[in-house]
């Protein structure tokens, strides 16, 4: 190949050729530049270094630590390849098209690229690409003139080792992964392995993490069941990502189910975690949404911390959303939270989300959640099924830029032997103590009525004894004695207007008073009390009913 023939077509180098010849004298400058320093030569320098148009091209390629390849024609066919290339990929046949001669070419995917800027005559790079042997490269093919009579053009192929930088660059996405991994693990380990199962209500709920080029989020959910029959469901988001947002939501997760242990009304727990929120990070908030169902009223109680708002299905397909009260997220402090309710009876459905299921870059929020109305109104089956639905609907995908969690919830219609399982009875203490014998009538009525056995008969009785005598002695009207059984529990409880809780105490042997709850603790499966929204309290116990064999 007579690169001189060439060397003279690279770039740059015709414009160095034009500067020599445009008809300025030799060592000056056109008027308007900007004059060059002078440098002092030494009386005993040697002679001038030659300029650069005048090297030998090919000494300059072969010295080049680059690799280097010239192909030229519509077949890319080799005409040179400098030392470094053949100490890289071996002695190269000249002449022969690009696909045979430089195979490594076609394992990179450049054969393609020498098309292209055959047909454009414009540079293309192609950043770190791994060739065989595992060094990767950087490759810049430069258009040039090969035979400048026949018109014909060519290729040079310049590739810059970048293994270091792109081996650095694995090391770090590497330690990206392995962080989140570490993450989703946490994340998932803080998580309800298992959902707890209210007798009255059907749950299910997923959790899916951002795609793999995202920091998993701190979102979780929770179901808790409280006794007497009530269920409270919780699902939050913690703002921020990676570990430490994954920390900070297993402890408000902690947190929920001590404060639910409590009983108390959703806005009141809402307090509690605003304050422990400022206390775990101040900068750190997290939005947060608790409701609490109670099967006996019909309805789901809620607050909301910056939450979105709960979707609600009723048994004719229509979706409620409840909008409204909604306060600050938690750790923002000095703000009294409320709470609101929404009908939730039998054949409705709710549904708790985060902000992954309905949030896109380019969409407006409103319209995501008018667009998980829209899929929630026509989602029918399993709290599951409806949940693998609402996914699907919202286009979610593994590379999903933001963790998701949703939590789906039944109210189931009982019909038929299932309606059987599920019953209740109430009667309105009216009067003074003789209000206890008609209490105790009613319930032994009632129990027999549900066709109990005897024992369960009559321990059912002395706990709706001990009960109602506890709230004539100490409550005030009104009150009123509820009986309701389940398919795995028989719920006996008292309310009355007075908001002073019982609490169990060890009464000594000349008390005449003081051994009720502890009767009552020691014959049921549980027990508890709690104050009522509207003032007053409720007591109530609970018998765990034997599995049908």
């Amino acid at each position: 190949m007579n690169f001189t023939r060439w060397s003279a077509r690279l770039p740059g180098t015709q414009r160095r050729a034009a500067a020599r010849t445009d008809g300025s004298p030799t060592g000056s400058a056109p008027e308007s530049s900007v004059p060059a320093a002078r440098v002092e030569r030494p009386t005993d320098a040697g002679p001038p270094a030659p300029a650069v148009d005048e090297l030998p091209v090919r000494e300059v390629l072969d010295r080049i630590p680059a690799l280097v390849a010239l192909v030229h024609g519509p077949d890319h066919r080799l005409s040179y390849v400098n030392d470094a290339y053949v100490a890289a990929f071996g002695v190269r046949p000249p002449g022969e098209p690009a696909r045979d001669a430089l195979p490594e070419l076609a394992e990179v995917g450049l054969l393609p690229l020498l098309d292209q800027v055959l047909r454009s005559a414009k540079p293309r790079t192609v950043k770190s690409r791994k060739a065989p042997g595992g060094r990767s490269y950087t490759f810049t093919c430069t258009p040039v003139e090969v035979e400048p009579a026949s018109g014909e053009g060519g290729v040079l192929i310049f590739a810059a080792d970048v293994t270091d930088h792109a081996e650095a660059a694995e090391r770090l996405r590497a330690s990206e992964r392995r962080q989140r991994e570490t993450a989703v693990t946490l994340q998932r380990s803080l998580l309800p392995q298992e959902l707890e199962e209210p007798d009255d209500l059907r749950v299910a709920a997923t959790y899916l993490p951002g795609g793999t080029e995202t920091a998993v989020g701190g979102d979780w959910y929770d179901v808790i069941t409280l006794g007497g029959g009530r269920t409270a469901l919780v699902i939050g988001d913690v703002m921020g990502r990676g570990v430490r947002a994954a920390a900070v939501m297993g402890q408000l997760r902690t947190a929920v189910r001590a404060y639910a242990r409590l009983d108390l009304p959703p806005h009141e727990v809402l307090q509690l975690l605003d304050g422990l929120a400022m206390e775990i990070d101040a900068n750190q908030i997290a939005t947060c949404a608790y409701a609490v169902h109670d099967p006996n009223e019909g309805r789901l109680v809620y607050a909301s911390a910056g939450h979105l708002p709960i979707l609600v299905r009723d048994e004719s397909g229509n979706v409620l959303r409840a909008d409204e009260p909604t306060g600050p997220p938690l750790g923002t402090g000095g703000w009294m939270h409320s709470s609101g309710s929404v009908p939730l009876g039998p054949g409705s459905t709710a549904v708790l989300y985060t902000d992954g299921l309905v949030e896109r870059r380019d969409e407006d929020l409103d319209e995501g959640i008018a667009s998980l109305e829209r899929a929630l109104a026509g989602a029918t089956g399993t709290p599951q099924v409806v949940c693998d639905r609402l996914v699907r609907s919202a286009g979610v995908k593994a590379d999903h830029d933001d963790d998701v969690a949703v939590l789906v919830l039944q109210h189931p219609a009982r019909t038929g032997a299932d309606r059987e399982l599920f019953r209740n009875a109430a009667l309105e203490l009216l009067g003074g103590v003789e209000a206890a014998p008609r209490a105790r009538a009613f319930a032994s009525g009632v129990l027999t009525s549900w066709r109990f056995p005897a024992d369960l008969h009559d321990l059912g009785v002395l706990a709706a004894s001990e009960l109602v005598a506890n709230s004539l002695q100490h409550g005030t009207p009104p009150m009123r004695l509820r009986l309701r059984r389940t398919d795995r529990r028989l719920i006996i409880e008292v309310t009355d207007g007075d908001d002073h809780l019982p609490r169990r105490r060890r009464a000594e042997a000349a008390d005449e008073s003081g051994r009720g709850i502890a009767i009552v603790a020691t014959i049921t499966s549980n027990w508890g009390s709690r104050r009522t929204p509207g003032g007053g309290k409720a007591v109530w116990c609970e018998f765990a009913l034997p599995r049908p064999t």
